[in-house]
């Protein structure tokens, strides 16, 4: 155990004309990182709460030396939880400068700074609820750059249903959903909601649209505990491990 715990975990300050103050970034290294080498790259909202509750960084460690999952780097962008709603929702009144913030600013940064492959496909947007729902809406408004998606328990309300039934084709879009069979109330600052309904009927716009799904419905609520437990499969479903 004492390897995975191991971990290099740098921390950024990115500044940002569109956001009110710079925003805090960790950022993952795998074992044997090697400046002179490329890597895939996974950018996570409520980046925080990736590395704390969902161990992000130990899973990785993990996935990379005991199952041959190649390296990657994790991007974990931190939210202030008092903007967290109007940044990350799609009717937020913040969510236009945070998508800007990401597209423009975050990306650009970590492209320069650290030796990440630039083609779309080594790129993959988390998420977990609204942050689920921010990545899906920065990959819509930028399928040349993010064409995957993990989404843990997204909160898919009706404004990103209404995107995804304007979307003509998603055969772009490579996507992992899970969500807890138990998330039939799950309690919000802005009502209660069943994320199994919801995430059901995104399920299924998905596939009309062409996207290339991976989704199931774990026993579990809208905690950490769950999604910290999925995290291994999801990027194992990116990541596919190589043969020794």
């Amino acid at each position: 155990m004492s390897e995975y715990v191991k971990r290099t975990i740098m921390k950024e300050e990115i500044p940002s004309q569109y956001l009110d103050a710079p925003r805090s970034v960790k950022v993952y290294l795998p074992p044997g990182y090697n400046e002179l080498l490329s890597y895939p790259v996974v950018y996570c909202q409520d980046g925080n709460d990736f590395f704390t509750m969902g161990r992000i960084a130990t899973i990785a460690n993990q996935l990379i030396l005991d199952e041959g999952v190649p390296p990657f780097l994790v991007v974990g962008v931190s939210v202030d939880r008092n903007k967290r709603t109007s940044e990350y929702s799609p009717v937020g009144s913040r969510n236009e400068g945070y998508k800007r913030f990401f597209i423009e600013e975050l990306l650009p940064y970590i492209e320069e700074k650290y030796p990440v492959r630039k083609s779309p496909e080594a790129r993959v947007l988390a998420g977990d609820s609204l942050g689920g729902t921010a990545s899906l809406h920065i990959a819509m408004d930028q399928p040349s750059l993010f064409p995957n998606l993990i989404s843990l328990s997204g909160a898919f309300f009706q404004p990103t249903l209404d995107h995804l039934d304007k979307s003509e084709d998603l055969s772009w879009l490579t996507a992992w959903l899970v969500v807890g069979l138990d998330e039939t109330a799950v309690e919000t600052h802005i009502g209660t909601f069943d994320f199994v309904d919801w995430n059901r009927k995104t399920k299924d716009l998905l596939e009309q649209k062409g996207c290339r799904l991976s989704y199931r419905e774990k026993p579990g609520d809208h905690v950490w505990g769950l999604w910290q437990k999925e995290l291994p499969d999801a990027l194992r479903f990116f990541f596919p491990p190589t043969e020794w």
